[in-house]
């Protein structure tokens, strides 16, 4: 490696696998294959002019090309957490539903959660689906009634 500028590709490649993995946000991801080919270039004794444009038109397309299909099959691994993972769940009300004073208690997988109702009576007992959070509180809809004879 006589020629100055595979070095220099070389503190690219590296540079951009720093700022990659201490990011993990596909910032530099884009220029380590540009870079490789921009190496294999200065191998060659191409001129700079070359490598440079070569390395930019690759970055680019790399960019445009893989950066959406990657963003959508990183989004499809994503697994709801915390409060999101409750939507769509059952419970049972703990703590009659009071919708005008917005106070109540719902248990969800063995967690007690405030609730709100949307301004139906719903009392103690009652089985309850979760069909939203708004700030702390899970919004709830009544699937049935507790039957008390």
């Amino acid at each position: 490696m006589e020629n100055p500028m595979t070095y220099f590709w070389l503190i690219v490649i590296i540079i951009s696998l720093i700022v990659e993995v201490s990011t993990a946000s596909l910032v530099a991801i884009w220029f380590i294959p540009s870079a490789i080919l921009a190496i294999i270039l200065s191998l060659f004794n191409v001129s700079i002019g070359i490598q440079v444009t070569v390395f930019f038109v690759i970055s680019i397309i790399s960019l445009l090309a893989l950066r959406k299909i990657i963003y959508e099959k990183l989004k499809k691994q994503t697994v709801p957490t915390n409060a999101d993972a409750l939507i769509g769940k059952t419970g049972i009300v703990i703590e009659d539903i009071d919708y005008i004073n917005l106070k109540g208690q719902v248990k969800v997988s063995g967690q007690v959660w405030t609730a709100i109702g949307e301004g139906e009576k719903i009392i103690k007992g009652d089985t309850v689906e979760i069909i939203g959070i708004e700030g702390v509180k899970l919004v709830i809809k009544k699937i049935k009634s507790e039957v008390t004879l």
